[in-house]
């Protein structure tokens, strides 16, 4: 290879060279700006295939989406003088690239760190002339909407920044309160439970005491009924019989005869001392009882 044919080639990367320093590209998702020695020559590049001077120029790019800063929990002290810890985050984005490059450096981490003071001093005056239901549940809504549009105003002014919404995730008490608001519903519960235990067994009491009472009422109305019913059957009895042995009395008595003879010599051992003319041996000397 000749030297012409190096120079030649030398020469084609040196204009390769020129010229991919002289080009760069913005996308859509990005803002840009133009330095020359550190200082801003062109701001709010459009998006496209810009120039620049090579080794004199450089362009910086920062991202033009929303991003999201999650803001460190807070404790803030509400009109009722009770402190809440508010756990927020911010929807952001570039709203002016030369105020924005002025007030971060185009350093994102700065911008969430400036964010999240903003938000926190706006919070915190916010908080200051509501009360904990207000904040909480009363007017929650209006809240982060005037949040949001006191912030907005003040961070395009100072960093360029639009703050697009400015949500809070969760409002918590401190630990002491906490703890001394968990001790106090405990202490409340259980109040309550030994106040729904006493009455459950004043009602249980009640309702075993008439439940002995009506036991004692049935049982004694079946017994008064069954006794009813038993003098009815042996009055019934009575009157059978009588009319059965009434029809034969000497058949009635040699009957009674033969159950006394059966009741008494039914045990090996039993011993009667009797008269050889008595009655009880009426039937055993004759059957007619003569």
């Amino acid at each position: 290879m000749g030297p012409r044919a190096i120079i030649s080639i030398i020469v084609s990367l040196l204009v390769v060279i020129l010229i991919s320093s002289s080009v760069f590209v913005v996308n859509e998702t990005e803002r840009a700006i133009l330095l020359r020695f550190g200082e801003v020559v062109k701001s709010d590049i459009a998006p496209g295939i810009h120039f620049k001077t090579p080794f004199v120029e450089k362009e910086r790019k920062f991202d033009a989406r929303l991003l999201t800063v999650d803001a460190r929990p807070e404790r803030f002290l509400t009109a009722g003088k009770k402190y809440l810890v508010v756990d927020a985050f911010i929807k952001w984005r570039i709203h002016d690239v030369l105020a924005f490059y002025k007030a971060t450096n185009g350093d994102n981490m700065r911008a969430a760190s400036l964010l999240s003071r903003l938000t926190n001093d706006g919070l915190r005056a916010e908080f200051a002339v509501r009360t904990v239901q207000e904040v909480v549940s009363g007017e929650r809504d209006k809240l982060m909407a005037d949040i949001t549009k006191i912030l907005n105003v003040q961070a395009q002014n100072q960093f360029g920044i639009e703050v697009v919404d400015v949500r809070i995730k969760g409002i918590d008490l401190p630990d002491d309160l906490r703890n001394n608001v968990y001790r106090r519903m405990s202490a409340e519960r259980e109040r309550e439970a030994r106040e729904l235990r006493s009455q459950g067994k004043e009602l249980a009491e009640g309702i075993r005491a008439d439940a002995d009472r009506q036991k004692t009422v049935i049982e004694a109305n079946a017994y008064r009924d069954a006794e009813v019913i038993r003098g009815e059957g042996d009055a019934i009895a009575a009157s059978t019989y009588a009319k059965a042995f009434n029809k034969d009395p000497e058949f009635y008595a040699f009957t009674r005869s033969l159950k006394a003879y059966e009741d008494s010599f039914s045990g090996k051992g039993d011993i009667l001392l009797l008269k050889p003319d008595s009655d009880f041996f009426r039937y055993l000397k004759n059957s007619k009882g003569r």
